[in-house]
């Protein structure tokens, strides 16, 4: 069986950022994109270390990171993917944000590339098992789906952080507002919608 969990980072005991800890309102209730591009430069800070410490902006200790430590880089990062009414509901946006972010702290390490969930099933998941096998979390935009477990992650930005190739399916490990858990990637593919989010393919930039 085929496998792959990265080493997410945690804070305070719970893995990656939690949007909950953020104090604006808008934030709290809408900065899912920021948080996952935060969680994406902690994670890449920590586990590649000097290839991308330059990243995360803050000369603390980066296995010891804080909630405010969180709070204090959510906010660094809220200009370039700021809530907004709609939310970023286009991978396109995501990717212009997050490269606005890479300019302004002069680091060009990074390639983003939007792969949509109309793209065929072969390609989506190839793509998510690829990235995780070469240690990149995959950012997830998941608009709407009709199955209702699925609820809680409707018009939502979040992380996979790992992957389990079954016999007829692969089951993949999401990381948001502080908790894993594992969903049928296939399932979450087909939303039953013809508008169906995407992902973000994260490549190092070969100099």
């Amino acid at each position: 069986m085929q496998k792959k969990i990265l080493d997410y980072f945690t804070i305070e005991g719970t893995p990656g950022g939690n949007q909950d800890w953020l104090p604006e309102w808008d934030m709290n209730m809408g900065g899912c994109a920021a948080v996952t591009a935060c969680d994406v430069c902690i994670f890449l800070a920590r586990f590649f270390h000097e290839k991308f410490k330059g990243l995360f902006p803050f000369k603390v200790d980066i296995e010891k990171l804080s909630r405010m430590d969180f709070v204090r880089f959510a906010a660094v990062m809220k200009p370039y993917l700021t809530p907004r009414y709609h939310g970023i509901d286009f991978l396109e946006t995501y990717i212009c944000g997050f490269y606005d972010y890479l300019k302004k702290i002069n680091n060009d390490s990074l390639i983003l590339e939007g792969i949509s969930g109309n793209v065929s099933y072969e390609i989506f998941s190839d793509t998510i098992i690829n990235r995780l096998e070469n240690n990149f979390p995959v950012p997830y935009l998941m608009l709407h789906h009709r199955d209702k477990k699925l609820d809680d992650f409707e018009w939502h930005w979040f992380n996979l952080a790992g992957y389990e190739k079954l016999d007829d399916d692969i089951n993949v490990l999401t990381v948001t507002y502080g908790e894993y858990q594992w969903f049928s990637l296939k399932n979450m593919y087909d939303t039953g919608y013809e508008r169906r989010g995407g992902i973000i393919k994260i490549l190092e930039r070969w100099l």
